[in-house]
């Protein structure tokens, strides 16, 4: 082992330290990467590293997608685009057992096509679906449950934010990532679905029957949620047929959404203002993230740990899809600990070359990330969905909602293994517009 390979692993040690002391871990990769740097170089190679990461990636025109599909969000839910979905979903299939609970999954997973974010869809939808389901008597451990586990589909629907900053980090497509993303994004809301179903089998007071709605009032909240839809098919059917690259994709959606709800009058001067401001702190956020794991990556680079681990993973007696297993392990505990936008920043630039030289697809790995990234988001210790809906219902005990969300992890791990055996799910699209 050489000596900048020592210097690297004591740099990680040191990331983790600061993780555990609570700095964000934006400024814990730049602040470790930086003085790594400055070890192995000297004080003006690293000045000039930090000052041309920082300049380079708020100036890169790739990351203006970002704030675009972060204001999408915010506009949806400030102009309540997010309580129509909710309504619509309930009044087709919350006449059913549990279909209150399903009717989450469903406005959580359309939701997510206009938010991208976890944490935001779980908020938005905990905020107007727990209500919903305590007025007919559901139980808290499938009520909460629900609504942690179905905001992590938002991560996963495009447009993602995780898949973007992934595709910024490995320089993949954005627009292939969203395509790719669809099939497993409604095949992860089909077992959840199915995981209520046999929940209310075997615990039929967790979702009791909701009221029943004539077909005329069901067709009617379906087209309620045309904003939903024209945003949504307008944003991936250009990306699908080439219209428009993923940022131009964000400046259309959130233009066309935001003309839309000021024209019905649905959108206060306030909300706009709220929207904006929401809008620029977690853009700022994103892009700080990426500031730093790409300061932390130069570090890593000069270390050779990357390249040190990718030749001694290569060169493992182990048959390819062991090595993949034992990578997703280290993902899934990990995600345990940190936030998924945290920790696919932190690892790409580690497992991203040995996945490649495994010979497996770069989108596809992308997409099993991100599936299980979102195991930790309602996993303990960290598990920020479940502290999220725990802030939306604070009498329920946070124990409760970790059993709660226990059906779901199970649907979450079956639909991994799903798209791990059948790699097709996540190819299948991507493969048609090349």
């Amino acid at each position: 082992m050489t000596e900048f390979t020592q210097i690297g692993l004591i740099g990680i040690f040191v990331l983790i330290l600061l993780f555990f002391s609570r700095l964000a871990v934006a400024y814990a990769m730049a602040i470790v990467g930086f003085l790594g740097y400055w070890y192995l170089t000297n004080f003006d190679s690293a000045l000039t590293l930090i000052s041309r990461d920082f300049y380079s990636q708020f100036t890169n025109y790739g990351l203006a997608l970002v704030p675009l599909f972060i204001f999408i969000g915010f506009i949806a839910f400030y102009a309540g685009v997010s309580s129509k979905l909710y309504d619509m979903a309930n009044k087709f299939i919350g006449r059913v057992r549990g279909g209150l609970a399903m009717a989450t999954v469903g406005a959580c997973t359309a939701f997510g096509a206009v938010s991208g974010s976890s944490n935001a869809t779980a908020a938005t939808m905990g905020t107007i679906g727990y209500p919903e389901m305590k007025r007919y008597n559901y139980g808290d451990k499938l009520a909460t449950g629900s609504l942690a586990a179905g905001g992590g589909i938002g991560a996963l629907m495009p447009p993602s934010i995780v898949l973007i900053v992934y595709g910024i980090l490995t320089q993949l497509s954005i627009g292939k990532l969203f395509i790719a993303a669809i099939l497993p994004a409604f095949v992860i809301s089909a077992l959840f679905i199915l995981a209520i179903m046999i929940y209310c089998f075997f615990a039929p007071h967790q979702g009791p029957k909701a009221d029943s709605y004539p077909l005329r009032e069901m067709l009617y909240s379906a087209l309620q949620i045309w904003e939903t839809i024209l945003v949504f098919c307008l944003v991936m059917g250009g990306l699908f047929f080439g219209l428009f690259t993923p940022t131009k994709a964000g400046a259309v959606g959130s233009f066309v959404l935001l003309v839309i709800v000021v024209v019905q009058g649905k959108l206060s001067w306030k909300n706009f203002l709220d929207a904006v401001n929401d809008t620029v702190k977690t853009s700022c956020m994103v892009i700080m993230l990426v500031t730093g794991a790409t300061i932390f990556g130069h570090f890593l680079a000069l270390s050779r740990i990357p390249m040190e681990l990718a030749s001694l993973v290569s060169a493992l007696p182990w048959p390819a899809w062991a090595i993949m297993a034992a990578i997703c392990f280290i993902y899934l505990v990990s995600g345990c600990f940190i936030d998924a936008l945290a920790l696919i920043t932190l690892t790409i630039p580690i497992f991203y070359p040995v996945v490649t030289n495994l010979g497996y697809d770069p989108v596809w790995f992308g997409i099993i990330i991100v599936l299980i990234t979102q195991m930790g988001v309602i996993t303990p210790p960290v598990g920020i969905n479940v502290y999220i809906i725990k802030g939306v219902a604070p009498l329920v005990p946070l124990q409760q909602i970790f059993i709660g969300v226990l059906p779901f992890l199970l649907a979450l791990i079956a639909g991994t293994g799903l798209m791990i055996a059948f790699p097709e799910i996540v190819t299948f699209l991507p493969e048609l517009i090349q």
